[in-house]
């Protein structure tokens, strides 16, 4: 019994170290946010100073080796789909979130540094894929895959016009991906998850650090406006759905897809 509860924890001392790995990019850049002071630094407005840090933390991950320059392309894709996802909620007939601060580098009226906070999402699934030797068991087919994430995303936009299918898409990436398995090994043996609640769970903590990111003002919601209140627990499911759709994307690099069990 002592041998089993040893191994376990050992497995789990790999998983969590392995995890914080995987997390590097985010991490450094959360601990950008936290430190780096409302009023900036040195004159330089604090969005402009994030996103220099981003700059930087993306630049040595690349020169360091952690990220190779087909992982970088995915990462700049995310970059762009979520600016594009950001110029769209921030825009005046629509104001789903705001941010408040001066920026030099604003483009209509978003900081650049925030797709970066979609980017850290694929850096965290790339480097994850790789330090704890990830496959997927019973993926379903590519293309499948593809017209719900692709759904997913177009959605983001069209419900405030033509209705919020959120729900339906997760009943229908539910049945997609009931049968996939996430298997993966923290030191000497393999674990597995199902996928969606893998997905399910970086969903959540991705909504733990978005309340923090808007405690410190970085962005506001409406009703944060006055004074801070936590996120809806509704834009936890929606995390979700960008998790599954940026999973979509990460898959599709050669060296991944390698590793993906797809039916015929």
């Amino acid at each position: 019994m002592l041998t089993g509860v040893r191994e376990l924890a050992v497995e789990w001392g790999h998983f969590v170290q392995k995890e914080a790995r995987s997390c590097l990019f985010a991490g450094l850049f959360f601990a950008a946010v936290l430190l780096v002071p409302r009023a900036g630094l040195l004159g330089c407005p604090r969005y402009d100073v994030l996103l220099l840090m981003a700059l930087g933390i993306q630049a040595w991950m690349l020169w360091s080796g952690r990220e190779s320059v087909d992982e970088l392309k995915a990462i700049c894709l995310f970059h762009v789909l979520g600016f594009a996802l950001e110029v769209f909620k921030t825009s005046g007939g629509i104001r789903s979130w705001s941010y408040p601060d001066f920026a030099y580098t604003k483009v209509w009226g978003v900081p650049l540094f925030s797709g970066f906070m979609y980017a850290a999402v694929g850096s965290y699934i790339i480097q994850a894929w790789r330090l704890l030797d990830l496959r997927v068991e019973h993926h379903p087919p590519y293309r499948l895959a593809g017209v719900v994430a692709t759904a997913i995303y177009l959605n983001f936009f069209t419900h405030h016009f033509i209705g919020d299918y959120r729900w339906y898409l997760a009943a229908g990436a539910l049945g997609l991906y009931a049968r996939a398995q996430v298997v993966f090994r923290p030191h000497l043996r393999e674990r597995r998850m199902p996928l969606l609640v893998a997905l399910i769970l970086i969903g959540f903590f991705i909504w733990l650090a978005e309340n923090v990111g808007t405690f410190f003002g970085l962005w506001a919601y409406p009703h944060q406006l006055g004074a801070w209140a936590a996120v809806h627990a509704t834009k936890w499911s929606a995390w979700s759905l960008l998790v599954l759709m940026s999973f979509t994307i990460v898959i599709q690099l050669k060296h991944i897809k390698a590793t993906v069990d797809v039916p015929e």
